[in-house]
């Protein structure tokens, strides 16, 4: 599993996440920065590039075709770089829930949070705290490497690298569940004001009305089909990497589990360009074969120019 089958399936992300994010580079190099959600979707499109970037090095250790010094790589720097920028993902996507809300909730109140230079701010105070967060685990990350020990990325740290490891691991928990639940309180509410519109239209398309959900609703499907099956799994998995759980065979199995969560969650690599294809008219405009959808008589009548 962990030399042949999980370097294979990391290879298919890294190739469909080459493909889908250049494509999305190239597009939103066409599109004007000239809302928050363009902002907090470019940098979003940021995140999921250094995580594609960062899983080349962990395909050639896991598979064990590279030197060993490329795992003391691996775990003092691209692994860190890799989980930084996968919470910077999921509190963007976060951001972009809470502006969903705002704009369909509230569309024509006018608050500090619409201004670009605010969501500019907001985004990169994300990267900056997210990455000083994870810094000590690079700089902790600082003992003597030898071919036997650096297997297993606990093995490098100081007694303080553990410990700090351990805090960000339930600070990643908080940051996680925190926006997990915000953004379905955000999502519920929407999906209310979509549907008390449709009555209000009285539209009697059913079909009209499920793809309005889907649309919806696409933001939390994929942040929970990505990210909560890794958060169920990683507290014990950090147990086992700190000495509380000992049995060999338990760790061997919690390390299965949180190396097929972990594949899961990679796999935001290339499904938040479908968010991008949904929710982002100009998006959808330059994609070719999708022009047509940004015009379509099936949008939402609920502030159509958001969606």
């Amino acid at each position: 599993m962990a030399q042949i089958v999980f370097p294979i399936l990391y290879t298919v992300i890294f190739c469909l996440g080459v493909i889908m994010n250049s494509l999305s580079v190239c597009i939103f190099c066409q599109v004007p920065t000239n809302s928050v959600f363009i902002v907090y979707l470019k940098n979003t499109v940021a995140a999921d590039i250094i995580m594609t970037l960062a899983l080349p090095f962990k395909i050639v250790t896991d598979s064990e075709i590279a030197p060993w010094q490329v795992k003391v790589f691996v775990c003092r720097c691209s692994a860190v770089v890799f989980y930084s920028a996968m919470y910077v993902n999921i509190i963007l996507l976060g951001l972009i829930g809470l502006d969903r809300f705002l704009k369909i909730v509230r569309p024509f109140e006018r608050r500090c949070m619409d201004r670009l230079s605010v969501a500019k701010r907001i985004s990169l105070s994300v990267w900056i705290v997210i990455f000083g967060i994870s810094m000590p685990n690079m700089m902790l990350n600082n003992k003597t490497a030898t071919p036997e020990n650096v297997s297993r990325c606990s093995a490098l740290k100081t007694p303080l690298g553990m410990g700090w490891h351990k805090a960000v691991t339930y600070i990643s928990q908080l940051i996680f569940w925190s926006v997990f639940i915000s953004m379905t309180v955000f999502y519920t509410v929407i999906s209310k004001k979509v549907y008390e519109s449709y009555r209000k239209s009285h539209s009697k398309d059913k079909t009209v009305t499920k793809n309005t959900k889907a649309k919806v609703f696409i933001v939390v499907i994929v942040f929970f089909l990505c990210f909560a099956p890794y958060h169920f799994m990683r507290v014990p998995y950090t147990f086992s990497q700190s000495g509380i759980i000992t049995d060999c065979s338990l760790k061997r199995m919690l390390f299965l589990a949180k190396e097929s969560t972990l594949w899961i969650a990679a796999t935001n690599i290339f499904m938040d360009p479908f968010i991008y294809i949904v929710l982002c008219k100009p998006f959808r405009k330059l994609l070719p074969g999708f022009s047509s959808l940004g015009n379509s008589s099936q949008e939402t009548p609920i502030n159509e120019s958001t969606m």
